[in-house]
């Protein structure tokens, strides 16, 4: 077996699906020549037979023509030379004068009938043997009989008739499996070809979209992944970049102010100012390791979620006092709206906190001073509660919304434009509503910018209904 990851060469008979393809055809076709052979031989022997029978019920006839007139003279050389003449021929001839035989063997039931005027057409033991028997009655108790021994070694003769277009139907089998095995495997191997081109970093491989149906759907399967790796791919290098910007920009600030304090540039009265600044840059580089570390464990089975029974209600009440203040501090206007009744969720109250801080913390970096920010709890009317995040910023436009919880999307298309995050705040987001059991919605908001809403299961095991 190969360990360097390439497809290993199968060349045990069966092992292929050439090979298999051309075993059964092959079997196919044997089956077809045995039942071909059962249904034939019965029917060729049957026809043998039948022509043996009408062969000597003819030469019935004719004996019966032939000596009706001399049965009542005795045995003459006509006779002799007549019976001569079908005894070369393989038949035994009976001469019955007035209700007798003229030799034994015949059987008494064929001379009695050929004695009482009635003809008779069978098979008989004569003398023993097995034997066709076709007699003609005469006047006056006369008759003629003739017999030939039943046909031995039939099935040998049908056979022999029938081996040279069975042998041909089997070999016809056997070459149409091959065709057909090669046919079958083509488009296989050249997926197979083309996966190993794939793999290999070509992502321009495409394989053409032919007849038959099945193998199209197989083209237009393997070209979808090629795409959507090489988009995926595209986007996984986009999101590098911009994570490396968002990297280098804290760092760049933390070594710049290092420098000059290790320099001496910054003296005593600024040293307190440099320092908050670096502490903040550190702060602000832990968040975005911690957010990189979390969308790298969101699919883990071990990603750590404690969910229980909550008052989304209370949640919301406690998020609302720690963002109302950082609203004020920039000339935001923070708005709640909290019904006065609890709404029961169940889901890990920690991280669905994160989620709202990551929202509020969205919002408000695209939020002007002056324009509201809307934190707000509810029941859904389908099932479940519900979180809503509205703003009045810039928001989105509809393409924005089918790509705003993909990785870096919206920070590559708005990143020089405004001002804009790592572009993993809404990845996270998603990922760990998801988790929950829960759905996020992006929309447009009615203050005029981004509307999103978290829709949470209000049972365990629940799920929330998709609108």
């Amino acid at each position: 077996m190969p360990t360097d990851g390439s497809t290993p060469r199968r060349w045990l008979l069966g092992r292929t699906l050439s090979a298999r393809a051309v075993l059964v055809s092959c079997a196919v076709a044997l089956v077809s020549v045995l039942v071909t052979a059962a249904v034939a031989g019965p029917l060729a022997a049957d026809a043998i037979q039948r022509q043996a029978r009408e062969a000597l019920a003819a030469q019935a006839r004719l004996a019966a023509e032939t000596l009706r007139p001399r049965l009542d003279r005795g045995r003459t050389a006509d006779e002799e030379r007549i019976i001569r003449q079908l005894r070369n021929q393989g038949i035994n001839a009976y001469l019955i004068r007035a209700g007798v035989a003229d030799r034994p063997g015949l059987p008494a039931r064929v001379v009695d009938q050929v004695a009482a005027g009635r003809n008779f057409s069978g098979r008989r033991l004569v003398d023993g043997v097995p034997s066709l028997v076709e007699a003609r009655a005469l006047p006056g108790g006369n008759g003629v009989a003739l017999t030939r021994e039943t046909t031995t070694g039939l099935w040998r003769m049908v056979l022999g008739s029938l081996w040279l277009p069975l042998l041909a139907g089997l070999g016809a089998g056997v070459v149409a499996g091959i065709l057909l095995a090669r046919r079958l495997a083509r488009p296989i191997r050249n997926a197979a070809v083309a996966a190993t081109r794939l793999r290999s970093g070509d992502r321009n491989v495409r394989l053409p979209v032919e007849p038959p149906q099945e193998v199209a759907d197989l083209a237009y399967a393997f070209n979808q992944l090629a795409a959507a790796l090489a988009g995926s791919e595209g986007r996984q290098r986009e999101f590098l970049l911009s994570v490396s910007h968002e990297l280098r920009t804290p760092l760049t600030a933390i070594r710049g102010y290092a420098e000059a304090i290790a320099d001496g540039v910054v003296g005593p009265e600024g040293a307190q100012r440099a320092g908050q600044t670096m502490l903040t840059e550190a702060e602000h580089l832990d968040r975005l390791v911690s957010d990189l570390l979390a969308l790298a464990r969101l699919e883990a089975v071990d990603f750590p979620l404690e969910p229980i029974r909550i008052d989304l209600a209370r949640l919301v009440e406690d998020a609302a006092q720690t963002w109302a203040a950082r609203c004020a501090a920039v000339g935001v206007l923070f708005r709640t709206e909290v019904p006065a009744r609890p709404v029961p969720a169940y889901t890990d109250p920690g991280r669905i906190r994160q989620v709202v801080d990551g929202l509020l913390e969205n919002a408000l970096r695209v939020v002007p001073p002056g324009a509201p920010v809307v934190l707000a709890v509810g029941e859904a009317p389908d099932g479940g509660a519900l979180i809503e995040v509205r703003d009045g910023g810039p928001g989105f436009t509809d393409d924005d919304l089918a790509v705003a919880f993909e990785r870096g999307a919206l920070h590559q298309r708005y990143r020089g434009v405004r001002k804009v995050g790592s572009g993993l705040g809404l990845a996270l987001a998603a990922g760990l509503v998801r988790r929950l059991g829960g759905r996020i919605v992006a929309a447009h908001a009615p203050e005029g910018g981004a509307h999103f809403t978290v829709h949470l299961p209000h049972v365990p095991g629940g799920r929330a209904t998709p609108t």
